[in-house]
């Protein structure tokens, strides 16, 4: 893939065009609170909250306000 991005998604590589965001490079991705309910982004603009993922460690990062960078390690909650 030309401009491609080679990122690590809760253990797991993967490839993405320059440009995606981490929203969209966990897509399907399936995501709960600490409350158990099921996360995904839904405003697509920050406001929501409802997109954070932990990303090289920094918890409480936005994935819809953050580009792929390669060799990001996201970490999405999903095996809570």
């Amino acid at each position: 893939m030309a401009d491609s991005i080679n990122l690590t998604i809760d253990g797991h590589g993967t490839t993405v065009a320059a440009g995606t965001t981490v929203a969209a490079a966990i897509a399907g991705v399936t995501r709960r609170s600490v409350s158990g309910q099921l996360r995904a982004p839904l405003c697509g603009m920050g406001v929501c909250q409802e997109c954070r993922v932990t990303i090289n460690g920094r918890a409480h990062v936005l994935s819809c306000q953050t580009l792929c960078r390669s060799g990001m390690d996201v970490q999405t909650g999903a095996a809570a």
